[in-house]
């Protein structure tokens, strides 16, 4: 298999496993400015937009995707960080603590959703 395919295989085994995982496991509240901040001091709006948008104004090569608000538990979002895939650098626990992704966690679910494309007037004409 190429190397891709199996990272594919990869990220999809985990998510699956954590969404499991998550129906029975409570999540921590966190922090939401304490998520705000690590958010940026951690450099994750390079990639992801400061609102978790997905990186429109992230630099060449290292488009990030929509995050906010989160569609998977936060369960998944602690095995990807420290297992990514594609062009995201792992975070160990020693650089970003599983408190500390509750805390960014808890900012992008503070995030609303952006309105769906039918309630955008200048889209329907």
């Amino acid at each position: 298999m190429r190397q891709s395919t199996i990272s594919v295989l990869l990220s999809t085994m985990i998510l699956c496993v954590a969404q499991a995982f998550g129906q029975t496991a409570a999540a921590k509240a966190g922090n939401v400015e304490n998520g705000k901040k690590l958010f940026v001091a951690d450099g994750c709006y390079q990639c992801h937009g400061r609102q978790g948008q997905g990186g429109s104004s992230a630099p060449v090569g290292s488009y990030g995707p929509r995050l906010a608000p989160p569609r998977i538990p936060v369960e998944a979002v602690r095995i990807y960080v420290r297992h990514p895939s594609g062009g995201m650098p792992p975070y160990t626990a020693r650089v970003l603590s599983d408190s500390e992704i509750d805390d960014i966690f808890a900012f992008l679910k503070s995030i609303p959703a952006p309105p769906a494309v039918k309630d955008i007037p200048l889209l329907n004409q």
